[in-house]
């Protein structure tokens, strides 16, 4: 799944544009890689997504074919 795709279906980012711009202005990092949008996410993977001053670090632990919004919290886990 598109990196824009998961920050979106996760309600970690409210819209996929808005998750768009962040990575492609280097706010959003994969395994401490500068994201694109189109890059892919996979278990395991960590993403760290920068906001102003405050820095989110989340593990990825589903990718799930079709995404609902009760199961948005399931698709990541926050890592400190």
């Amino acid at each position: 799944m598109r990196i824009d795709k998961f920050l979106k279906n996760s309600r970690l980012i409210k819209r996929r544009t808005i998750a768009k711009d962040a990575c492609d202005g280097g706010r959003v990092s994969i395994n401490d890689k500068v994201a694109k949008a189109g890059d892919v996410v996979k278990l395991g993977d960590l993403i760290e997504i920068r906001f102003g001053s405050n820095t989110l670090r989340v593990e990825v632990v589903d990718v799930p074919k079709v995404a609902t919004k009760e199961s948005a919290g399931e698709m990541y886990r926050i890592v400190e």
